[in-house]
């Protein structure tokens, strides 16, 4: 495919979802006409007639165009406005260089921390052989399992596990989004700073121990980086390192994958995780509980635990709450403290469905601030801490992967929201402040 061909299927991608955001006669006047010119700094650079038709986009549907982008799932954040001659809109950006930063990996997630139950020992035994020999027992090692049900843990524990033992491995952890970003940086920053990317990209995948992708479905469709993996993964496995991936589904269940990678990776260990029972949940919450330093009595684990989902982060939220209420009304934790302070979030079959919309226009009332400023860059203290609350209750309200948690809160990556979330959490446990804003905002939520 030529760099025009690509810009262009780029491009077709984004007006798809254009036209279903954007009213029919603005679409036909104004988006459907741009050429895409160039991808700078995963920004699309989009070519006008006129410096009118480049003003009203850049004003009135700028923000439509922008959700566009966002949701059309091809590793682009933004979008740049150029017409031929103008002094006004002209591409005055260059590639920034191709940043090899890693996603950081919780030290918390370790095997030690990982709650073994009849639903995960078998993929958790599965990860333990795999970090105490790479490249040697399973390989590939492919995890799946529901949203919030330990994929994560598991992989940063092999992870922190290899680290610890075996520190002369090279080991990376990243997330699909992140290696996708990588690879269309890599073929799109051929200029200045970035003219190397594409090979230090090769490299940088190529010439690790051991390999973990988190979160592989999001590639689906997505034919280019694809094509880049398959040949990373074929150079690391014919080297005998190891490769770990994880999915939300089996891997013959990846049908928007290229069949070849579905063959490899159903000719490893493909371990499942299933939700927790009752007993696990329990055990599950009596671990969190006593890392905040809490002794929560049986019979209000097991109501914390009844009608539950099988989400452990929501689990860890009615848990969040009670310990608030005990802090904040001064009282032990008891079954009477806990059902009132569940009351509002246990009738969720009295309530409309929560959605994202609702989290972010309760946020942004409770802290009197725009959605602009709420999902933009803006480093502002209190922006950000309300930034940081929103992103922890679309967490912790939501079952949405935090990949799609990530682009709703501004197109942030995956490793930025595991660590807001992990950080509010920790910040609720020390701070009644905090706390309190984070209830108050949740029941502003809840009565919409």
């Amino acid at each position: 495919m030529t760099e025009k061909a690509q810009f262009e299927y780029l491009w077709n991608k984004i007006k798809e979802r254009a036209r279903q955001l954007v009213n029919p006669i603005s679409y036909s006047t104004f988006i459907e006409n741009l050429v895409p010119e160039d991808v700078v700094n995963r920004k699309i650079v989009l070519k006008a007639e006129t410096e009118l038709t480049a003003k009203l986009i850049s004003t009135s549907h700028a923000e439509k165009l922008r959700e566009a982008i966002s949701t059309a799932d091809v590793g682009l954040s933004d979008f740049i406005i150029v017409v031929d001659g103008s002094e006004i809109y002209t591409l005055n950006e260059t590639p920034d260089a191709l940043e090899e930063t890693p996603v950081v990996i919780d030290k918390r997630y370790t095997f030690d921390s990982f709650v073994v139950g009849t639903s995960n020992k078998f993929v958790y035994a599965a990860a333990k052989s795999v970090a105490e020999a790479p490249g040697e027992n399973f390989n590939p090692l492919y995890i799946y399992g529901g949203t919030g049900l330990g994929k994560t843990h598991l992989m940063q524990a092999i992870a922190n596990e290899i680290a610890e033992k075996k520190p002369s491995l090279k080991v990376i952890y990243t997330t699909s989004e992140k290696f996708l970003n990588e690879y269309v940086d890599s073929m799109y920053a051929k200029k200045g700073a970035g003219r190397e990317a594409d090979s230090r990209f090769r490299n940088r995948y190529r010439g690790v121990d051991v390999l973990l992708i988190d979160d592989i479905q999001f590639w689906a469709g997505k034919y280019g980086v694809q094509e880049a993996f398959f040949h990373t993964f074929n150079e690391l496995f014919g080297q005998h390192k190891q490769i770990v991936i994880s999915s939300d589904c089996p891997a013959k269940d990846l049908t928007t994958l290229e069949e070849r990678l579905r063959t490899r990776f159903e000719g490893g260990l493909i371990a499942d995780i299933q939700p927790p029972d009752v007993e696990t949940k329990i055990a599950i919450l009596k671990r969190k509980a006593l890392e905040k330093r809490y002794v929560v009595p049986d019979d209000v684990l097991a109501f914390l635990v009844k009608n539950s989902d099988n989400n452990v982060r929501t689990l860890e939220g009615r848990l969040n709450t009670v310990i608030f209420a005990s802090k904040l009304h001064e009282e032990p934790i008891s079954l009477k403290l806990a059902s009132t302070a569940l009351a509002e979030s246990i009738n969720t079959e009295e309530q409309e469905e929560v959605t994202p919309e609702n989290i972010i226009k309760a946020t942004c009332s409770y802290f009197s601030i725009t959605k602009q400023e709420l999902l933009g860059k803006s480093k502002r203290q209190e922006i950000v801490r309300a930034r940081q609350i929103c992103t922890y209750l679309m967490c912790d309200m939501l079952t949405l992967p935090l990949v799609s948690v990530g682009k709703l809160m501004g197109g942030r990556d995956h490793s930025t929201v595991i660590y807001t979330r992990d950080k509010v959490v920790e910040l609720m446990r020390v701070n009644d402040a905090i706390a309190k804003d984070v209830n108050d905002v949740r029941s502003i939520i809840l009565k919409q």
